[in-house]
Protein backbone atom coordinates (compact mmCIF):
# COMPACT_ATOMS: atom_id res chain seq x y z
CA UNK A 1 0.00 0.00 0.00
CA UNK A 2 1.14 3.42 -1.28
CA UNK A 3 0.94 5.44 2.42
CA UNK A 4 2.76 8.46 3.74
CA UNK A 5 5.90 6.92 4.12
CA UNK A 6 6.06 5.94 0.73
CA UNK A 7 4.76 9.35 -0.39
CA UNK A 8 7.57 10.89 1.44
CA UNK A 9 10.06 9.01 0.26
CA UNK A 10 9.32 9.27 -3.52
CA UNK A 11 8.71 13.11 -3.00
CA UNK A 12 12.52 13.20 -1.47
CA UNK A 13 13.61 11.43 -4.34
CA UNK A 14 11.95 13.06 -6.63
CA UNK A 15 13.11 16.53 -5.38
CA UNK A 16 17.09 15.11 -4.94
CA UNK A 17 16.52 13.93 -8.59
CA UNK A 18 14.90 17.90 -10.22
CA UNK A 19 18.24 18.87 -8.05
CA UNK A 20 20.52 17.22 -9.50
CA UNK A 21 18.95 17.83 -12.76
CA UNK A 22 18.66 21.76 -12.04
CA UNK A 23 22.61 21.84 -10.74
CA UNK A 24 23.92 19.76 -13.90
CA UNK A 25 21.51 22.17 -16.57
CA UNK A 26 23.28 25.41 -14.35
CA UNK A 27 26.97 24.07 -14.94
CA UNK A 28 26.10 22.71 -18.55
CA UNK A 29 24.53 25.91 -19.50
CA UNK A 30 27.95 27.74 -18.40
CA UNK A 31 29.46 25.24 -20.84
CA UNK A 32 27.96 26.45 -23.62
CA UNK A 33 28.84 30.07 -22.68
CA UNK A 34 32.32 29.21 -22.52
CA UNK A 35 32.74 26.88 -26.12
CA UNK A 36 34.32 29.12 -28.77
CA UNK A 37 33.16 29.73 -31.97
CA UNK A 38 35.66 27.08 -33.24
CA UNK A 39 33.20 24.36 -30.93
CA UNK A 40 36.16 24.07 -29.02
CA UNK A 41 36.98 25.04 -25.50
CA UNK A 42 39.71 26.61 -23.69
CA UNK A 43 42.17 24.67 -20.80
CA UNK A 44 42.33 25.30 -17.01
CA UNK A 45 39.16 26.94 -15.89
CA UNK A 46 36.73 25.50 -13.88
CA UNK A 47 33.26 25.93 -15.78
CA UNK A 48 31.77 25.22 -12.79
CA UNK A 49 32.11 28.48 -10.88
CA UNK A 50 29.24 31.01 -10.38
CA UNK A 51 29.78 33.72 -12.90
CA UNK A 52 29.17 37.63 -11.65
CA UNK A 53 27.44 39.65 -14.35
CA UNK A 54 30.84 40.75 -15.34
CA UNK A 55 32.50 37.79 -15.92
CA UNK A 56 29.61 36.44 -17.63
CA UNK A 57 29.94 39.51 -19.92
CA UNK A 58 33.53 38.52 -20.03
CA UNK A 59 33.04 35.09 -21.66
CA UNK A 60 30.86 35.76 -23.97
CA UNK A 61 33.46 38.23 -25.57
CA UNK A 62 35.51 35.57 -25.49
CA UNK A 63 33.46 33.33 -27.41
CA UNK A 64 34.37 35.04 -30.56
CA UNK A 65 38.14 33.72 -29.78
CA UNK A 66 40.40 31.54 -32.48
CA UNK A 67 43.24 30.77 -30.62
CA UNK A 68 42.61 29.46 -27.43
CA UNK A 69 40.67 26.36 -28.43
CA UNK A 70 42.36 23.13 -27.35
CA UNK A 71 42.93 19.60 -26.46
CA UNK A 72 45.38 20.14 -23.88
CA UNK A 73 44.49 19.56 -20.27
CA UNK A 74 41.48 17.51 -20.81
CA UNK A 75 39.86 20.54 -22.39
CA UNK A 76 36.95 20.02 -25.03
CA UNK A 77 36.81 16.58 -24.30
CA UNK A 78 36.02 16.47 -20.47
CA UNK A 79 33.37 19.30 -21.95
CA UNK A 80 31.60 16.83 -24.54
CA UNK A 81 31.61 14.32 -21.88
CA UNK A 82 29.55 16.90 -19.78
CA UNK A 83 27.36 17.82 -22.36
CA UNK A 84 26.39 14.51 -23.44
CA UNK A 85 25.42 13.15 -19.97
CA UNK A 86 22.77 16.60 -19.70
CA UNK A 87 21.91 16.31 -22.95
CA UNK A 88 20.84 12.29 -22.03
CA UNK A 89 18.98 13.63 -18.17
CA UNK A 90 17.20 16.33 -20.17
CA UNK A 91 17.05 15.66 -23.88
CA UNK A 92 17.17 19.72 -24.53
CA UNK A 93 18.39 20.52 -27.95
CA UNK A 94 20.85 23.01 -27.19
CA UNK A 95 22.97 21.06 -25.80
CA UNK A 96 23.31 18.09 -28.87
CA UNK A 97 23.83 20.61 -31.05
CA UNK A 98 26.82 21.76 -28.58
CA UNK A 99 27.85 18.57 -27.91
CA UNK A 100 27.55 17.75 -32.28
CA UNK A 101 29.70 21.12 -33.16
CA UNK A 102 32.42 20.28 -30.69
CA UNK A 103 32.73 16.85 -31.83
CA UNK A 104 33.18 18.75 -35.38
CA UNK A 105 35.63 20.65 -33.91
CA UNK A 106 38.05 18.16 -32.87
CA UNK A 107 37.46 16.22 -36.20
CA UNK A 108 38.41 19.62 -38.27
CA UNK A 109 41.53 19.59 -36.52
CA UNK A 110 43.21 15.86 -37.73
CA UNK A 111 46.10 16.46 -39.80
CA UNK A 112 45.43 14.02 -42.92
CA UNK A 113 48.48 11.80 -41.56
CA UNK A 114 45.63 10.78 -38.47
CA UNK A 115 47.52 13.11 -35.84
CA UNK A 116 46.13 16.42 -34.29
CA UNK A 117 48.29 19.58 -32.56
CA UNK A 118 47.47 21.12 -29.22
CA UNK A 119 45.43 24.00 -30.46
CA UNK A 120 44.01 24.63 -33.29
CA UNK A 121 42.76 26.68 -35.39
CA UNK A 122 46.58 28.48 -36.18
CA UNK A 123 49.01 26.55 -33.92
CA UNK A 124 51.62 28.53 -32.82
CA UNK A 125 55.41 27.28 -32.03
CA UNK A 126 55.85 23.80 -30.55
CA UNK A 127 51.75 23.93 -30.19
CA UNK A 128 51.57 22.70 -34.21
CA UNK A 129 52.91 19.28 -33.14
CA UNK A 130 51.59 16.44 -32.93
CA UNK A 131 50.65 16.14 -29.17
CA UNK A 132 50.48 13.48 -26.80
CA UNK A 133 51.21 15.72 -23.86
CA UNK A 134 48.64 15.25 -20.88
CA UNK A 135 46.93 12.18 -22.93
CA UNK A 136 45.72 15.10 -25.56
CA UNK A 137 45.60 12.38 -28.17
CA UNK A 138 44.25 9.70 -26.26
CA UNK A 139 41.54 11.48 -24.43
CA UNK A 140 40.12 12.51 -28.18
CA UNK A 141 40.45 8.88 -29.76
CA UNK A 142 38.72 7.05 -26.11
CA UNK A 143 36.00 9.71 -27.31
CA UNK A 144 35.81 9.05 -30.16
CA UNK A 145 35.55 4.78 -29.04
CA UNK A 146 33.03 5.59 -26.77
CA UNK A 147 30.69 7.42 -29.09
CA UNK A 148 31.17 5.48 -32.22
CA UNK A 149 30.47 2.48 -29.44
CA UNK A 150 27.12 4.27 -28.69
CA UNK A 151 28.34 3.93 -25.21
CA UNK A 152 26.97 5.85 -22.64
CA UNK A 153 25.96 8.77 -22.22
CA UNK A 154 26.66 8.75 -25.77
CA UNK A 155 23.89 6.43 -26.65
CA UNK A 156 20.21 7.08 -28.39
CA UNK A 157 19.91 10.18 -30.95
CA UNK A 158 22.75 11.93 -29.61
CA UNK A 159 24.99 11.08 -32.84
CA UNK A 160 23.78 10.17 -36.43
CA UNK A 161 25.02 7.20 -38.48
CA UNK A 162 26.70 9.54 -40.86
CA UNK A 163 28.58 11.52 -37.67
CA UNK A 164 29.83 7.64 -36.49
CA UNK A 165 31.16 7.08 -39.28
CA UNK A 166 33.20 9.83 -39.80
CA UNK A 167 34.16 9.23 -36.09
CA UNK A 168 35.41 5.64 -37.68
CA UNK A 169 37.54 6.99 -40.07
CA UNK A 170 39.17 9.74 -37.76
CA UNK A 171 39.98 6.81 -35.18
CA UNK A 172 41.31 4.78 -37.51
CA UNK A 173 43.80 7.07 -38.74
CA UNK A 174 44.66 8.37 -35.34
CA UNK A 175 45.36 4.60 -34.57
CA UNK A 176 47.41 4.47 -37.92
CA UNK A 177 49.54 7.64 -36.97
CA UNK A 178 50.21 6.07 -32.79
CA UNK A 179 51.76 3.35 -35.18
CA UNK A 180 53.35 5.64 -37.06
CA UNK A 181 55.36 7.62 -34.72
CA UNK A 182 56.40 5.00 -31.99
CA UNK A 183 60.06 5.21 -31.46
CA UNK A 184 61.86 2.35 -33.38
CA UNK A 185 65.33 0.88 -32.04
CA UNK A 186 67.11 -1.67 -33.71
CA UNK A 187 63.94 -2.33 -35.99
CA UNK A 188 61.86 -2.89 -32.07
CA UNK A 189 59.48 -0.56 -31.51
CA UNK A 190 59.44 0.77 -27.64
CA UNK A 191 57.60 3.80 -26.61
CA UNK A 192 57.04 7.67 -27.89
CA UNK A 193 57.59 11.03 -27.19
CA UNK A 194 55.59 13.43 -25.84
CA UNK A 195 55.11 15.22 -29.18
CA UNK A 196 56.30 14.52 -32.44
CA UNK A 197 56.97 16.12 -35.86
CA UNK A 198 53.43 17.41 -37.81
CA UNK A 199 55.28 16.35 -41.06
CA UNK A 200 58.90 14.56 -40.40
CA UNK A 201 57.17 12.28 -37.27
CA UNK A 202 60.10 12.19 -35.58
CA UNK A 203 60.17 13.40 -31.42
CA UNK A 204 60.07 16.85 -31.12
CA UNK A 205 60.92 19.50 -28.19
CA UNK A 206 58.05 21.87 -27.04
CA UNK A 207 59.33 23.71 -23.65
CA UNK A 208 62.60 24.19 -23.20
CA UNK A 209 62.75 21.43 -20.47
CA UNK A 210 60.80 19.09 -22.94
CA UNK A 211 63.34 17.67 -25.26
CA UNK A 212 62.76 14.73 -28.31
CA UNK A 213 63.10 11.84 -25.72
CA UNK A 214 60.97 8.54 -24.82
CA UNK A 215 58.37 9.91 -22.46
CA UNK A 216 56.91 7.03 -19.62
CA UNK A 217 53.72 9.14 -18.49
CA UNK A 218 52.32 9.89 -22.15
CA UNK A 219 53.08 6.42 -23.66
CA UNK A 220 50.78 4.54 -21.24
CA UNK A 221 47.20 5.28 -22.37
CA UNK A 222 48.52 4.99 -26.13
CA UNK A 223 49.74 1.66 -25.15
CA UNK A 224 45.89 1.30 -23.14
CA UNK A 225 44.10 2.37 -26.65
CA UNK A 226 45.58 0.06 -28.33
CA UNK A 227 44.68 -2.86 -26.24
CA UNK A 228 41.16 -1.54 -26.41
CA UNK A 229 40.98 -2.83 -30.16
CA UNK A 230 38.99 -5.50 -30.16
CA UNK A 231 40.67 -7.38 -33.62
CA UNK A 232 44.05 -6.01 -33.39
CA UNK A 233 46.45 -6.18 -36.17
CA UNK A 234 49.78 -8.09 -36.08
CA UNK A 235 51.17 -4.54 -36.11
CA UNK A 236 49.02 -3.30 -33.46
CA UNK A 237 50.13 -6.71 -30.94
CA UNK A 238 53.67 -6.08 -32.00
CA UNK A 239 53.67 -2.16 -30.91
CA UNK A 240 52.19 -3.18 -27.97
CA UNK A 241 54.92 -5.78 -26.76
CA UNK A 242 57.58 -3.40 -27.67
CA UNK A 243 56.20 -1.09 -24.90
CA UNK A 244 55.56 -3.36 -22.69
CA UNK A 245 59.51 -4.62 -23.14
CA UNK A 246 60.43 -0.93 -22.99
CA UNK A 247 58.63 -0.27 -19.75
CA UNK A 248 60.02 -3.72 -18.33
CA UNK A 249 63.80 -2.81 -19.49
CA UNK A 250 63.47 0.65 -18.63
CA UNK A 251 61.89 0.41 -14.94
CA UNK A 252 63.81 2.07 -11.94
CA UNK A 253 65.15 0.35 -8.46
CA UNK A 254 62.50 2.08 -6.77
CA UNK A 255 59.68 0.54 -9.29
CA UNK A 256 58.66 4.19 -10.95
CA UNK A 257 59.91 5.53 -14.18
CA UNK A 258 61.66 8.83 -15.40
CA UNK A 259 59.42 10.49 -17.17
CA UNK A 260 62.02 11.32 -19.67
CA UNK A 261 65.09 9.08 -20.79
CA UNK A 262 66.98 9.99 -23.96
CA UNK A 263 67.30 9.22 -27.33
CA UNK A 264 70.52 8.40 -27.31
CA UNK A 265 71.36 5.54 -24.51
CA UNK A 266 67.95 5.35 -22.88
CA UNK A 267 68.67 6.83 -19.84
CA UNK A 268 66.78 8.80 -17.35
CA UNK A 269 67.64 12.55 -17.71
CA UNK A 270 65.66 15.94 -16.20
CA UNK A 271 66.26 19.41 -17.32
CA UNK A 272 65.66 22.92 -16.29
CA UNK A 273 64.61 26.05 -18.24
CA UNK A 274 67.77 26.37 -19.81
CA UNK A 275 66.99 23.41 -22.02
CA UNK A 276 70.17 21.47 -21.00
CA UNK A 277 69.86 17.53 -19.88
CA UNK A 278 71.24 16.45 -16.43
CA UNK A 279 71.57 13.12 -15.13
CA UNK A 280 70.51 14.22 -11.26
CA UNK A 281 67.45 16.02 -10.64
CA UNK A 282 69.48 17.57 -8.39
CA UNK A 283 70.96 19.59 -10.87
CA UNK A 284 68.78 21.90 -11.81
CA UNK A 285 66.91 24.60 -10.09
CA UNK A 286 64.05 24.37 -7.56
CA UNK A 287 61.65 25.71 -9.19
CA UNK A 288 61.56 22.99 -12.35
CA UNK A 289 62.56 20.41 -9.67
CA UNK A 290 59.58 20.40 -7.46
CA UNK A 291 57.23 22.34 -10.53
CA UNK A 292 57.33 19.03 -12.72
CA UNK A 293 56.42 15.69 -12.37
CA UNK A 294 59.70 13.94 -12.83
CA UNK A 295 58.73 10.16 -11.67
CA UNK A 296 55.56 8.26 -12.63
CA UNK A 297 54.21 4.71 -11.99
CA UNK A 298 51.70 4.69 -14.79
CA UNK A 299 53.62 2.06 -16.69
CA UNK A 300 52.50 -0.80 -14.21
CA UNK A 301 48.91 -0.50 -15.29
CA UNK A 302 50.00 -2.33 -18.63
CA UNK A 303 52.93 -4.50 -17.74
CA UNK A 304 50.45 -7.77 -16.93
CA UNK A 305 49.60 -7.40 -20.48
Amino acid sequence: MFNKFHFFIFSFFHFFILAATAQDTKVADQILLYQRITGGWPKNIDMSLPLSEAEKAQVLADKQRTDDSTIDNGATTRQLKYLAETYQLTHEEKYRTAFVKGIQYLLSGQYPNGGWPQFWPNPKGYQVHITYNDDAIANTLFLFQHVIAQEPPYQGDLTTDSLRQRLQKSFDKGIDIILKTQIIVDDRPTIWCQQHDHITLKPAKARAYELPSFCTAESVPLVQLLKSLPNPSPAVKRAIAGAIDWFKAHQLPDGRWARFYDLEEGKPFFCDRDGIPRRNINDIGPERRNGYQWYNTRPKSILNY
